[in-house]
């Protein structure tokens, strides 16, 4: 069936119903194209925040990992000035060591000669000339002068109690009218450099009598 000639009144209908849907139709599609728009941005609004957080979570992970290595650091330029601090203060204690005791073979030696002396004043008779008594005491009296300025002391423990750390006991003898273990005698003079032990002194002592 052959389709009907439109007439100019039909074409007119046709224009106008075109002009009223055209203004509809484009606010339609500019809805549309604000939608999208908004939604790219959206997106791309979330992605800058993501972005942002993670540079943010590197950043604080740097931060950690230097306070970290400062931290041990620190630790270890402390461990490092202690043990110099320990190096130095052994340093120093071994030299005071070294010069308190540097004479202590010294005064070994000498020792020999003060017994000498000492002896030699006690065998003196009583017809020994006074100047030959004064020089002997007088030269005694020098020698342990001397030694008393080098930190030398002499250990005369006549009527102490027996101390093992600083006397020899030579002989243990009975003796009712003295406490048991008291020096009773001493036969050798003991001497200290600094505190420390260079000869011990020998002695007799005492122990507790017998009962018959």
């Amino acid at each position: 069936m052959a389709k009907e000639p439109q007439t100019p009144m039909d074409d007119e209908l046709a224009r106008h119903e075109q002009e009223a849907e055209t203004p509809e139709q484009e606010a339609e599609d500019r809805l549309v194209e604000g939608e999208l728009e908004g939604l790219v941005n959206d997106d791309e609004t979330v992605v800058d925040r993501v972005e942002d957080e993670a540079e943010v979570d590197a950043l604080a992970a740097k931060v950690q990992d230097l306070e970290q290595r400062l931290a041990e650091a620190q630790d270890q330029s402390l461990r490092e000035a202690a043990e110099a601090q320990n190096v130095r203060r052994r340093a120093e204690h071994e030299a005071e060591k070294a010069r308190k005791f540097a004479l202590e073979k010294f005064v070994k030696e000498l020792l020999p000669v003060i017994d000498s002396l000492e002896k030699a004043l006690e065998s003196m008779q009583e017809d020994a000339s006074e100047v030959h008594r004064e020089g002997v005491s007088m030269t005694l009296k020098m020698q342990l002068d001397v030694l008393s300025k080098f930190g030398v002391e002499s250990i005369d423990p006549q009527g102490e109690p027996f101390d093992p750390q600083v006397h020899e006991a030579m002989a243990m003898v009975p003796n009712p009218e003295q406490e048991p273990n008291t020096v009773m005698e001493v036969m050798q003079k003991g001497y200290l450099l600094n505190g420390r032990l260079v000869r011990p002194a020998m002695v007799v002592v005492s122990q507790k009598a017998s009962e018959s």
